[in-house]
């Protein structure tokens, strides 16, 4: 199974689109992890028209847009507990774990978190941590980049993709 993990669309206020390549892999992937901060409700509204299957949050800058602050999804036999990460730079990886622990339901889950806009994969107080970036290279990222992650019995093979 393949997942897409993006985060940060920042669509409109920082840009007009997520690029084609990264539309692309969204499209073709079984399943899109999406760690907030839409932007819009048309950002959204786009995102659920290109992806097969969506499981999102909602981030720090987007309005009241429907989501949830934290979602688990099981994909190919692994838990994913997917939040923004909102709040300071100093401890997010451990708030970030933490959310994760409070929220999973398996011993070993995988966190989806996003706000950085730093490409991040690490493990934190045992919990690894994926933090794709920002899908279309919002400040303070220096490049648009985004994951996919393949999944299968229980293992994550993570990719690092940017344009």
């Amino acid at each position: 199974m393949e997942i897409a993990l993006i985060s940060d669309s920042h669509i409109p206020s920082r840009a007009q689109r997520i690029p084609d390549l990264f539309r692309d892999r969204v499209a073709d992937a079984d399943h899109v992890v999406h760690a907030g901060d839409f932007d819009s409700k048309g950002a959204l509204a786009d995102m659920r028209d290109i992806a097969p299957a969506l499981t999102a949050v909602s981030g720090n800058m987007d309005p009241r847009i429907g989501l949830p602050s934290v979602a688990t999804v099981e994909l190919g036999g692994v838990e994913f507990v997917v939040t923004h990460g909102t709040g300071s730079s100093r401890g997010y990886e451990q708030r970030v774990a933490r959310t994760v622990r409070e929220h999973a339901t398996t011993d070993d889950p995988v966190g989806v978190a996003g706000h950085t806009h730093e490409v991040l994969d690490i493990e934190t107080d045992g919990v690894r941590l994926l933090n794709p970036g920002s899908a279309t290279g919002a400040s303070p990222a220096s490049r648009a980049t985004m994951m996919t992650a393949e999944v299968e019995s229980g293992d994550v093979d993570v990719r690092v993709h940017e344009v």
